[in-house]
């Protein structure tokens, strides 16, 4: 087998893996939205991991990437982007690069995805798969990702990655009036998957269930 046919072969694997997580994992629990199952199908997932774990990356469940954090089960990233209702014209801030996975998600569906990440080989990772995948409606920033990107706000979507035990308050001053926060809080074992909504009277709040993800780090984040 040559080369060239060998990463043919490989890659109508990963697509059929992909179809496959799509439709038993994601669609199968009630995710409905075709722009985001056709996201789902199109970002090569297996490439924001490790290449040990490749062969598990469309699994139904996380994995680690390296310094203590994961990329989140498919399930949940669907999830998520669903809850934030994007639509083309949107701009996007992300607190918790991590792999990248995510992020390259939001751009196939928002004009704009500005993500920070706080751990340095993290940031500089998923940096150079955004420029092999030519996801180039991708701003990354090296810093906090607590403290939002106050120059770019308002923003119409804000997603974090990452546990905390509240959302901070900094971030719902980013967002837009009629924008979206979606984010996992409660303690550093378990957490509720809530959605913030900005309206001109307040926010308005909508829980989606149980939820478990690494610690949010930074100055909002767990100081344990």
């Amino acid at each position: 087998m040559t080369p060239a046919e060998r990463m043919e072969k490989e890659s109508l694997k990963y697509q059929r893996l992909r179809e496959e997580m799509v439709r038993q994992q994601i669609e199968a629990r009630g995710v409905s939205d075709a722009a985001v199952l056709a996201a789902m199908r199109r970002v090569p997932r297996h490439m924001f991991v490790g290449e040990a774990l490749r062969d598990q990356a469309y699994g139904d469940f996380p994995l680690p990437i390296g310094e203590q954090q994961t990329i989140s089960q498919p399930y949940i990233v669907a999830e998520m982007t669903q809850a934030l209702a994007l639509t083309p014209e949107d701009r996007v801030l992300e607190v918790g690069t991590g792999s990248g996975y995510q992020a390259a998600v939001l751009a196939q569906l928002a004009y704009r995805v500005f993500t920070i990440e706080r751990i340095r080989p993290l940031y500089l990772q998923a940096r150079r798969l955004f420029d092999e995948l030519r996801l180039f409606n991708i701003v990354t920033r090296y810093g906090d990702g607590s403290n939002g990107w106050e120059e770019e706000s308002p923003f119409d979507a804000i997603i974090l990655t990452a546990g905390a035990p509240r959302v901070p308050e900094v971030l719902l001053n980013q967002l837009a009036v009629g924008g979206r926060l979606v984010a996992p809080v409660g303690n550093s074992h378990s957490q509720e998957l809530l959605v913030f909504v900005k309206e001109r009277d307040g926010v308005r709040e909508i829980n989606l269930g149980g939820c478990r993800f690494v610690k949010l780090i930074g100055e909002h984040g767990w100081k344990d």
